[in-house]
């Protein structure tokens, strides 16, 4: 009771208000037994110098100085300082939902201006504002199909990120759409063209594959478009690292694209919030989920922005609404925004670039050390490899971490097929030195895992 703004006083008015005499009647429906009698069980109040301090202790425990190899879906890259100085103005930190257009031109502009530069690299005619993040915007991809389609089913690659899949999971589940995973190729790493064929049947909605996959491969996007589309089924390529963008032809022959643009200078944060997105080709584009900025003339002929179109059932119909959850990241997609801004179209070409040099290094260097391989060497590729270990993925990355050096992520509790992997990744912010310290980490004497 402490906490609440009310005096003792103010108190006594409102139990009188509502006929009782004490908080003791007011909750007299609840069983005794499920009432708390005594003070909770915390630490005393501190004062604001004192919580200053706490933290600042506890902030010392954080691990300082380490180097990560890690990625799966989240990437380290640098962040231009004119991102947080630019997105924490009052006229972006503060703004709620642009539903008033003629006082929220700033960030409708935003918004357009992203939407516009998701459209030029991924090939499509329309983006959405953004979404919640990859995982969910697979999901809700999945669920566009069926309303383009009618069908039901959907095929998804088992080198699509696994927590992607226990996301779209959970959607078809109390959706009631019934999906089936088609596994890869042991020697490329890419999905088994012959068992995506087989899988495909008259009630599939859709193909979904991400491109590069989880194990950082390319997928052939013309061959898996052709498959799906000879069947009637719409294809979805799902991208987790959008810096490949920089480098790799977009993939023109999806019908959607699902992607998780956190590599636009969106900080990692301990998971999140992180910005996904959808974009399809322009005849879709009512069954796409989220919200729409578009760009119009007024009166006397300025240019200006409105919310165009909005399929939530906040805005329309409910039976009419593409989802009920669905909102774009507006902050988090102006960071993308501003970062693409400032790279532009030869910046972000150099930066995949650089990530595509420093992978290939780190690949062969750490393959090169005794009882360690690249696996899927032959394959195209971006800035994740897998990398195959004589020790276990723990007692490797444990004398990696007596080096300050946090090594790759285990995979054998997605794929236990490939036993002793690790799934690696080296950005434009590993050196050199990082790379060959790893290395030698790497083919130290085994250590108790």
């Amino acid at each position: 009771m402490r906490y609440l703004p009310k005096s003792p006083a103010e108190r006594r008015a409102m139990l009188e208000r509502v006929g009782v005499a004490s908080a003791d009647e007011l909750f007299h429906v609840i069983p005794e037994e499920y009432r708390l009698t005594r003070d909770l069980a915390v630490p005393r109040q501190l004062g604001e110098s004192e919580i200053i301090d706490h933290f600042r202790q506890a902030a010392a425990k954080n691990a300082v100085g380490y180097t990560s190899f890690l990625g799966a879906g989240c990437y380290r890259h640098y962040r231009p300082v004119v991102i947080d100085s630019l997105v924490q103005r009052g006229e972006f930190l503060t703004s709620y939902t642009p539903y008033q257009a003629e006082i929220t031109q700033g960030t409708l502009q935003a918004i357009f201006e992203f939407q516009t530069m998701i459209c030029e690299l991924t090939g499509m005619d329309v983006a959405n504002a953004s979404m919640y993040d990859g995982s969910t915007g697979a999901a809700e991809a999945i669920m566009m199909a069926t309303r383009i389609t009618g069908r039901t089913h959907s095929v998804v690659a088992s080198t699509v990120h696994p927590e992607y899949r226990e996301v779209m999971s959970t959607y078809a589940q109390h959706q009631g759409l019934p999906s089936s995973t088609v596994g890869y190729d042991a020697k490329s790493g890419r999905v088994n063209l012959d068992l995506l064929d087989a899988s495909i049947t008259s009630d599939t909605a859709c193909v979904l594959v991400q491109s590069p996959n989880f194990f950082g491969i390319l997928e052939d996007i013309p061959a898996i478009a052709a498959i799906a589309h000879a069947k009637g089924a719409l294809l979805i390529v799902s991208i987790a690292e959008a810096i490949s963008l920089g480098v790799v032809r977009p993939p023109v022959e999806a019908d959607i694209v699902s992607m998780e643009a956190q590599s636009f200078g969106v900080a990692i944060s301990y998971g999140g919030p992180y910005c996904g997105v959808i974009a399809t080709k322009e005849k879709f584009i009512r069954q796409m989920p989220g919200r729409l900025a578009g760009e119009t003339r007024d009166a006397d002929g300025n240019r200006g922005f409105v919310l165009t179109l909005a399929t939530r059932e906040q805005h329309i119909r409910r039976e009419k609404a593409t989802s009920n959850i669905c909102t774009n990241q507006a902050l988090v997609a102006l960071m993308a925004t501003i970062f693409l801004t400032v790279y532009g179209k030869e910046g972000l070409r150099e930066l995949a670039l650089h990530n595509l040099a420093k992978a290939d290094f780190a690949a062969a260097t750490l393959a090169s050390q005794p009882g360690a391989r690249l696996l899927f060497a032959g394959s195209p590729r971006f800035n994740d490899f897998v990398l195959a270990t004589d020790d276990a993925p723990s007692a490797v990355n444990a004398r990696l971490l007596e080096q300050k050096i946090i090594g790759g992520l285990d995979l054998t509790r997605w794929y236990p097929e490939l036993g002793h992997a690790t799934l690696w990744c080296a950005t434009e912010l590993n050196t050199r030195t990082q790379i060959e310290a790893a290395a030698s980490s790497l083919a130290a004497a085994p250590v108790e895992a």
